[in-house]
């Protein structure tokens, strides 16, 4: 047992996950220049990737929902992370759900949430951004992904104040952004999933799109799409031959599978204490099949990357150095965690991209 897995198991576990998050956070950022000592003596980790024209420093990332405000990019790549991606953003500033909404499942390596897409907003976040732009991050500093999503306030059905919604977050926040994501997927936002019918979801990325290339000019900024894994097969089907037509109009660049799940099948968490848990989306090993899955129709479905020009990048489940090459191995080109780094601790990121270089 390591050091970190006796503070998880006798003192985090013993800590509401939410508040425990926001101390575990904050220990990173105070600790970050102490790791980039430690890690520039021993130099870097991990072979370059090309993926959407950006060099990243290698495959793994960190999923969205960590750090959402910004708060911490360049102490997060300090832990090991190529790239991070901030968010969800959203146009307007909220609190999210009330608490409690975020419960652990040990059993299953597993997390259950219902944030709710609690943010400080496009607005306060672009401001963060601009701050760190101004001040030059180094040249270790992880690229940097933009996730943004749909203000709660927003009907789902008003397709007109969804765009417009997504335009303020757009149009702040591309600027500063090596990659934007549109996100379509998470289960705690009343309709957001409606918005992954391709109906809506293309005129959607299209507004993004003409947003995002006239707040950055002569850059442009990769947009991807963050899907759920519990679209049906003919689903990720659909999503594959729209991201194939907006490939070649120019407006898309790749697809991030996937986010949480609503399904609480096969979990070793007593149905009981689930139940009384709650609505959410779990993240973490029950995703991994599924997850896999996913990148393996979708890489299937629109061709390899060098003849589609679509980016995959693998999320969900992803704990182990086996889980991660198989993601790979199913035709994602980037990969991104997010909950087995709660589990296993900063050393994580480096663990699985050695791992992957051996």
């Amino acid at each position: 047992m390591t050091l970190y897995d006796h503070l998880f198991t006798h003192v985090a576990t013993r800590v509401d996950p939410e508040r425990a998050h926001h101390l575990g956070f904050r220990a990173v950022r105070l600790g970050a220049p102490a790791l980039r000592a430690a890690h520039a003596m021993v130099g870097a980790v991990g072979s370059p990737v090309e993926a959407m024209g950006i060099r990243f420093p290698h495959v793994l990332g960190l999923a969205a929902g960590f750090d959402k405000n910004a708060v911490g990019i360049d102490a997060l790549g300090a832990l090991g992370f190529g790239h991070v991606e901030i968010g969800t953003v959203t146009g307007l500033a909220q609190p999210g759900n009330p608490q409690p909404r975020l419960f652990r499942l040990p059993a299953d390596g597993a997390v259950l949430n219902r944030m709710g897409f609690n943010n400080d907003g496009a607005h306060a976040v672009a401001e963060r951004l601009r701050r760190r732009a101004a001040r030059t991050p180094g040249a270790d500093a992880p690229v940097l992904g933009v996730n943004i999503g749909k203000s709660k306030v927003v009907p789902d059905d008003d397709q007109a104040a969804v765009e417009a919604d997504y335009e303020t977050s757009a149009r702040l926040l591309s600027p500063y952004a090596d990659y934007l994501v549109v996100n379509v997927s998470s289960p705690n936002t009343p309709g957001l999933r409606n918005l992954q019918a391709v109906e809506k979801l293309q005129p959607l990325l299209e507004h993004v799109r003409r947003v995002a290339d006239a707040a950055t000019g002569d850059r442009r900024v990769p947009l991807l799409v963050k899907i759920a894994p519990d679209l049906a097969d003919e689903d990720v089907d659909a999503v594959a031959d729209m991201a194939l037509a907006g490939r070649r109009d120019g407006v898309l660049d790749g697809v991030i599978a996937t986010n949480t799940t609503i399904s609480r099948a096969g979990l070793s968490t007593p149905a009981e204490d689930v139940e009384a848990m709650g609505a959410g989306g779990v993240s973490g090993r029950p995703l991994t099949e599924r997850s896999c899955e996913v990148v393996r129709r979708l890489r299937g479905r629109i061709g390899d990357r060098g003849t589609s020009g679509l980016t995959l990048i693998g999320v969900g489940g992803i704990t182990t150095v086996d889980d991660a090459r198989e993601r790979l191995d199913a035709g994602a080109d980037l990969l991104q965690g997010y909950t087995s780094f709660i589990y296993q601790g900063p050393g994580w990121p480096r663990r699985i991209v050695r791992g992957l270089e051996d």
